[in-house]
């Protein structure tokens, strides 16, 4: 559950989402925000894990570690951009993001695209406010 200062909105007047998202989040009031720039799916050990599901997983640790090192957690997050290789993880990365969030629902974006580095099959990015 976010904290209350977190509001979401869904209007009645524009489809329903998909997936688990809020249309919008408002924050009433907040103290900080923390920008987290893109999650590649790479170990502490710089290696990449194999395949779609492990490299998601991999990633979403990399965003709860920032979110944790700033003393915040998944509820937090107001904004996630996940950027995929391939429109065929889309099912996939909503499940795994559905696991991550539980009932957080902050406004989300995918996007299809190509990567820096070809090893990885996507990337996250993202924003939490306290």
């Amino acid at each position: 559950m976010p904290p209350a200062h977190i509001v979401s909105h869904n209007p009645a007047s524009v489809h329903a989402p998909a997936g688990g998202y809020s249309m919008g989040l408002e924050l009433k009031q907040h103290r900080r925000l923390l920008f987290i720039s893109g999650q590649v799916p790479e170990q502490f050990d710089g290696t990449v894990p194999e395949g779609f599901e492990a490299q998601c997983e991999q990633a979403w640790r990399n965003i709860i570690e920032v979110l944790a090192a700033a003393g915040l957690g998944v509820e937090h997050l107001v904004k996630v951009t996940t950027f995929l290789t391939d429109r065929d993880q889309v099912v996939t990365n909503r499940t795994i993001r559905g696991r991550v969030l539980g009932e957080h629902q902050p406004a989300l974006t995918v996007v299809i695209v190509e990567t820096v580095d070809s090893k990885w099959l996507l990337e996250i990015e993202a924003i939490a406010a306290d």
